[in-house]
């Protein structure tokens, strides 16, 4: 590993997410295997005892007309060969009873006392659509009665041999996948705990994983890079606001001194430039507090639905009165873009930079504010008659308290572009500028069309 480079950090171990996913899998596949052996086994029987049913029906009807055939020519049971009635009932397990018409019997199969009531059918023996006897059937657990214990055995073996089969392959299945999920979100864990621990360079990077997990690492990543972002911000503040704050300081704490000392007297020109000291601390107060709220605003956007042009519009109307005060041409060119943006802080921007361009522009000037659609974006542009900014300044204008030769003369605290270009970004969007001297500024905002 090269050095300064950092080591990535540890997986977590110990985690048992992958497994209870797999034996999730597992519990899943086996109880939709329970309820599908339970819906077949049921469906079976029933099919099977129905199909029973109507072989001990048809074969007690075929006993019956059997019975029937046999029917003596005098019109009597008593000349009726039933054997062939009753062989036919042997050969098909089953045991007969052949009764006459008022009950009493005439011929029986020797087993046929001992076949169970509740499994015994009857059929009426008919003579030229008289009925002249009945049949009655006592079956025994032969023929499909055997059969369907038989075939619930089967099918009982084939369902554990399918669910034993499919608890292997779902538990095979399952840790895959679970291994595939875990990995990702342990990787993410990891990186978490390094964050906590300090490791405010850990990132997840880029990983192998469904859609969904590989989009949380990325947004993961994102939040990060925004936090550092934030962080180093928030040291820059700190560092530029202790610059700024301590040549003010030292001027005041000097005259202060020097007036109690006794080294100087305290006329009018000493206690006007500590006066001026004071208010240059109060402006640089006021604009660390609109950058703050600018930051501030970066995080917690209320982003609708708006037309660029009329917050133009409405920035260049609140803007008119120091125009005319200062005796600047003003005018505009606007047409309608919708973006998505927070009214409140478009105004601030347009109003920055308005207010930066008059700043510059010598009385007879002219400031221009225009906006419109440009392919895919919305841009607003401020431009201006005044003095320009060197080539070697332009890169600068955008950093927080910095002020270039041409500002030397010109109140304020180098604030303004800075916050302007810091709500810019919030928005998606980008703040430029474009100058030459002698031959004016211009200020291009371009934010993405809704």
């Amino acid at each position: 590993m090269a050095d300064g480079e950092n080591p990535p950090p540890s997986e977590p171990r110990g985690s048992t997410l992958g497994l209870r996913l797999a034996l999730t899998f597992l519990g899943v596949a086996l109880s939709s295997i329970a309820v599908l052996a339970a819906l077949t086994a049921w469906l079976a029987a029933d099919d099977v005892k129905a199909l029973t049913h109507r072989q001990h029906t048809e074969l007690t009807s075929a006993i019956a007309f059997s019975a029937a055939a046999a029917w003596g020519e005098d019109n009597t049971w008593a000349a009726a060969d039933l054997s062939p009635a009753l062989e036919l009932a042997a050969r098909t397990g089953a045991e007969a009873q052949i009764r006459d018409q008022t009950g009493h019997v005439v011929a029986a199969s020797p087993g046929f006392a001992l076949t169970s009531p509740t499994a015994r059918y009857r059929a009426p023996v008919t003579m030229r659509g008289r009925r002249v006897g009945e049949a009655v059937v006592g079956f025994t657990n032969v023929g499909l009665s055997t059969t369907n214990g038989a075939l619930q055995t089967d099918l009982l073996q084939a369902i554990l041999g399918a669910a034993g089969l499919a608890a292997l392959l779902a538990l095979l299945v399952g840790l895959a996948l679970a291994r595939r999920i875990t990995r990702p979100v342990d990787r993410i864990i990891a990186v978490t705990q390094a964050m906590e621990r300090g490791e405010r360079t850990a990132r997840v990077g880029p990983i192998r994983a469904p859609a969904e997990l590989s989009d949380l690492g990325t947004s993961f990543d994102r939040m990060a890079d925004t936090m550092d972002r934030q962080e180093q911000l928030r040291r820059d503040l700190v560092a530029d606001v202790a610059h700024e704050l301590r040549t003010p300081i030292a001027v005041l704490q000097a005259g202060h001194e020097a007036l109690l000392d006794g080294f100087a007297e305290p006329t009018e020109d000493q206690l006007g430039g500590l006066r001026d000291e004071v208010l240059r601390l109060g402006r640089m107060v006021g604009d660390l507090q609109d950058l703050a709220a600018a930051d501030a605003a970066a995080l917690h956007l209320s982003l609708t639905r708006c037309d660029l042009a009329a917050a133009a519009a409405e920035a260049a109307d609140s803007m008119a009165g120091r125009f005319e005060a200062a005796g600047i041409t003003f005018e505009r060119h606007l047409a309608p873009a919708t973006i998505q943006g927070d009214p409140r802080w478009l105004h601030q921007i347009i109003t920055n930079l308005l207010s930066n361009a008059v700043k510059y522009t010598q009385a007879g000037g002219t400031v221009a504010i225009s906006a419109g659609p440009e392919g895919n974006n919305a841009v607003l542009a401020v431009t201006d008659t005044g003095p320009g900014i060197p080539a070697d300044d332009l890169p600068r204008i955008f950093d927080r308290f910095w002020r270039g030769r041409q500002a030397s003369q010109i109140s304020g605290s180098g604030i303004g572009l800075a916050v302007a270009a810091e709500l810019a970004a919030a928005h998606g969007g980008r703040l430029t500028a474009r100058s030459e001297l002698g031959q004016g500024t211009e200020m291009t905002l371009a934010l993405p069309l809704a």
